[in-house]
């Protein structure tokens, strides 16, 4: 139980809650002592409006009617339920007639209204409780030097000012204590979460990347968190799964020719005929430079999927390339025998890295010479390029075999080849390099029939879907 208060504490959530407990118990406090000030204000205020009246009503029974009349009406009004405190005394200061048994000291000595708050007795049947009570009052000195002093009782006031406190302060603990349970909830539920979190985080790092991190579907900082991280593990689990089939399939493509290296160089170190020792060391460095464009090409990929090259993009004419890389096959299809279709919309621009996209394009070139030339008919590559709403889409068609529908998405898999005995030349990385490369422009590669976008096509076609940049610039 320690353990898990001390980590409650540790919440952010908790703690972000004190600090918020804290302040508004501040301000209650403050609007505690400011609501009761201005109570007593209030009050004070009308109590010294209140014996403002008495006191102009007295002056003129005084100015009509002399001493007598001052002293009948006083003595009427003092008869009154809760009746304001009369005192009339000689210009000595000696009491004459009063509803006060005494009065402190020096109260009668000024005139005006008194500047603080004084301590009278009251009569035994009027004593309410205590011997003495305060209240403020106003002395007048009348024309034949007689005082007279109207006071008011603090009590009510007082009271009202001690109820007022009261209800406030009790007002302000029952919040307080509502904010400590909410506090205390709110913070036991984070760190509910946080545990259910950390559990699956634990099992995670064991090396179950099936967990997940816990999603409550409310929406809130928690599940927008555990929903990136989520995201993070799939594709650490794709990038894993790419990673074990790369070196399953690495310790398969490669062994062939590996072997057929090393018998090269055997057969290399045992002729005697200088030819046929000069054909072995040709074998070599073919078979060499095989390797050599094999790891170079994962290594490129490995680069694209890791973003190494995103900083080196900037906005590119998508036409040109296009236009660079037919005019770069055309006499290749031609000498093959091949009919080059091509439609190309210009000035269409894209924000890329010019070699990745160019690598790309031409990969799917060859790919579809490479199979249009195995084509029944008379073998025609299409190639086109057009605007598609924000996007420009290449589009890369022949009339070859084509591909089985079940295998289409095999194919963008690294190493993998539809000539599983591996008799043709290629090393089944160029589309997983397409496919990269589309993916880190924030592309869209799509093969398919070539009949969905070509019509009279019955092969394959590749499709790159980019998003145009604003300007056309090239």
């Amino acid at each position: 139980m320690k353990g898990r208060l001390k980590l409650l504490f540790k919440s952010t959530a908790v703690r972000l809650s004190a600090v918020y407990i804290l302040l508004f118990g501040l301000c209650a406090a403050v609007m505690v002592f400011y609501v009761t000030a201005v109570s007593e204000s209030l009050v004070e205020r009308q109590m010294r409006d209140s014996l403002h009246r008495e006191i102009a009503q007295l002056d003129a029974a005084f100015e009509n009617g002399g001493i007598r009349r001052l002293f009948n009406t006083i003595e009427r009004r003092a008869r009154q339920p809760g009746a304001n405190l009369y005192v009339i005394a000689s210009p000595q200061g000696e009491i004459l007639a009063s509803n006060v048994a005494s009065l402190e000291p020096g109260v009668l000595a000024h005139s005006g209204w008194l500047d603080t708050p004084f301590r009278y007795e009251g009569f035994a049947e009027n004593n309410k409780g205590d011997r003495y009570s305060l209240a403020i009052g106003y002395v007048i000195v009348l024309d034949n030097g007689m005082k007279l002093m109207i006071g008011r009782d603090l009590g009510d006031p007082e009271r009202l000012h001690i109820i007022v406190r009261q209800a406030l302060l009790l007002a302000l603990i029952i919040m307080g204590v509502g904010a400590l349970v909410i506090w205390f909830a709110i913070g036991r539920n984070a760190l509910k979460r946080m545990d259910r979190m950390s559990s699956a985080s634990g099992k995670i790092m064991a090396g179950d990347l099936s967990q997940r991190l816990p999603v409550t579907g409310s929406g809130d900082e928690f599940d927008r968190l555990s929903n990136s991280l989520n995201l993070m593990l799939d594709r650490i689990v794709r990038l894993n799964e790419g990673l074990r089939q790369v070196s399953d399939n690495i310790a398969h493509d490669l062994k062939t020719p590996l072997t057929r290296l090393r018998n090269k160089a055997a057969d290399a170190a045992a002729a005697e005929d200088p030819e046929e020792r000069r054909s072995s060391l040709e074998g070599i460095i073919a078979e060499s430079d095989q390797l050599i464009r094999t790891f170079n090409a994962l290594l490129m990929i490995s680069r694209v999927e890791a973003g190494a090259v995103a900083a080196e993009m900037s906005p590119v004419n998508l036409s040109a390339i296009v236009e660079d890389s037919a005019e770069l096959y055309g006499p290749v299809a031609e000498e093959a025998g091949m009919t080059l279709e091509i439609a190309i919309e210009q000035d269409l621009s894209v924000n890329g890295n010019r070699e990745l996209i160019g690598q790309a394009i031409f990969n799917l070139l060859d790919n579809a010479i490479k199979y249009a030339s195995a084509s029944e008919n008379e073998p025609r590559i299409y190639l086109s390029l057009k605007r598609e709403g924000a996007d420009a889409v290449f589009v890369v068609a022949d009339n070859g075999p084509g591909i089985p529908a079940n295998r289409i998405e095999d194919v963008k898999r690294r190493f993998f080849r539809l000539d599983e005995s591996r008799t043709k030349p290629g090393t089944g990385l160029g589309l997983s390099m397409v496919d990269a490369v589309t993916d880190m422009h924030g592309g869209k590669f799509v093969l398919a029939e070539a009949g969905q976008y070509v019509p009279g096509y019955g092969g394959l076609a590749a499709l790159l879907r980019f998003p145009l940049t604003p300007n056309r610039s090239r």
